[in-house]
């Protein structure tokens, strides 16, 4: 799993990262609409950095930022931007959202985050015998556990830096996407495209890609199936993704 993973057009080296390449994080990326043409771009947790590139690749948005909290990712992230084509316009922040929205004036057209969620009543950790900080808590389980980016925190901080015409696009498990939708409209932000996706057509919906902006209208409702069958891909799933793919 730690070899690096080649795509069309860059590669990314996963070796320091806690969360590898997944399937989620590259949907999200080609999912994500950008017929609004977006000038700045913001990945909140950003991880190896693939969904930055994957929009580098599909816009011509000239600033595209990322924020991730985790040294060994921030490092590995920056080092990917750096080898692409596009080093020129990514930038990877090593804080913590909380931190960035202090700090930070600008506004971003488009703001996406595949945030860990890892549902738990406690994350398997240790408390050191002095009492003092959990001695057990890698890498892997900060980046899936939400406590370390809570929806409520990131819905907050999307909806203070999201340009008024601006587009704010997740990827979250199914049965968080009612709770999610509803505390983002407590921040005025309205779900305008929701895409619920099954691993093949007899699995349940896992998964829920959603897009909101300040803009309250009916959003349009899509699904997508991954598989007809083991590694036999649908043909709407490799035409989203066909671009990014070496096999696609």
């Amino acid at each position: 799993m730690n070899k690096p993973f080649k795509f069309k057009q860059f590669t990314i080296e996963q070796d320091r990262c806690a969360m590898k390449i997944g399937t989620d994080g590259v949907l999200l990326g080609a999912w994500v609409s950008i017929k609004n043409n977006p000038f700045s771009i913001l990945d909140i947790g950003a991880g190896t950095g693939i969904i930055a590139l994957q929009l580098a690749q599909r816009s011509n948005a000239e600033l595209i930022d990322a924020l991730e909290i985790d040294p060994n990712a921030y490092e590995q992230c920056v080092d990917n931007f750096e080898n692409s084509p596009w080093g020129d316009r990514l930038f990877c922040y090593h804080a913590s959202l909380e931190e960035f929205v202090e700090e930070i004036e600008d506004k971003y057209d488009l703001i996406i985050s595949n945030p860990p969620f890892f549902q738990s009543p406690s994350p398997p950790r240790r408390i050191s015998p002095e009492g003092g900080e959990p001695i057990n808590n890698t890498s892997r389980e900060l980046a899936r556990f939400n406590d370390a980016l809570p929806f409520d925190e990131l819905i907050e901080s999307a909806s203070q830096l999201l340009s008024d015409e601006g587009i704010f696009a997740v990827i979250i498990p199914r049965m968080e996407e009612e709770n999610f939708i509803k505390m983002a409209s407590e921040v005025n932000l309205f779900p305008n495209r929701i895409c619920r996706v099954r691993g093949n057509e007899l699995s349940e919906e896992k998964r829920s890609m959603l897009e909101f902006s300040f803009e309250n209208t009916s959003p349009k409702i899509e699904n997508l199936t991954i598989e007809i069958s083991r590694h036999n891909y649908t043909e709407a799933y490799k035409k989203l993704v066909a671009e990014f793919y070496l096999k696609m």
